[in-house]
């Protein structure tokens, strides 16, 4: 077996390539990650799941089927308590289209607007997934705790980063630096934790 294993992340964002390539990096895991980037013959994957996990599998198992090497891929949202988790999967698009985050928190907001403090806890909820070419799948999860301010705050993130406060904290996850933020996020608990199911399923 060769030293170094390859590994794609279903992911065209290279933040996201660059954070989980440091993980790895830092534990010592001899991995050469790229992102979807490096196949743009291969279309992306519908997320047609119902729950977070399942749209991350759906993207890890296409990739692995379609290149021959183990995949990762990761789905997220925000979960509103008194929404009953929603936007959840539907975060992207929760004001029809998708990927207007301004549209998205304008309407979050409005729909929260007479809720009041003791009952705007929130959390961020990241599921990432392992898939292997033989169809070998793990998934792991992370979240980031928090409330929900009335009004945006903050330059950095995006999505609804501007109005989730981590519990404990006095700032938005906009208002945090990147590294500040990777430290806790959701996203980057759901990456360490695949650390291990790396180096078992790739044999490091």
């Amino acid at each position: 077996m060769s030293p170094t294993q390859h590994l794609i992340l279903a992911t065209r964002n290279t933040g996201k390539i660059a954070e989980l390539r440091a993980i790895l990096s830092g534990a010592g895991l001899d991995v050469e990650l790229v992102g979807a980037d490096a196949y743009p013959e291969i279309p992306d994957v519908k997320e047609t799941g119902v729950t977070f996990a399942e749209n991350a599998l759906l993207k890890a198992h296409a990739l692995a089927r379609a290149t021959g090497i183990p995949a990762v891929a990761d789905d997220s949202g925000l979960c509103v308590d008194v929404l009953g988790g929603a936007p959840g999967i539907f975060s992207a698009r929760w004001a029809g289209r998708h990927g207007d985050d301004r549209a998205n928190l304008e309407l979050l907001l409005a729909q929260l607007a007479d809720i009041d403090e003791g009952h705007r806890g929130a959390h961020f909820a990241c599921a990432a997934a392992l898939a292997l070419p033989d169809g070998t799948e793990r998934v792991v999860e992370g979240r980031l705790e928090g409330t929900l301010r009335y009004a945006p705050a903050g330059s950095g993130g995006f999505g609804y980063d501007p109005v989730l406060q981590p519990l404990g904290g006095t700032r938005t996850c906009a208002e945090l630096t990147a590294e500040e933020k990777n430290a806790i996020s959701h996203r980057g608990k759901a990456f360490r934790a695949l650390v291990p199911v790396v180096r078992e399923l790739l044999a490091l």
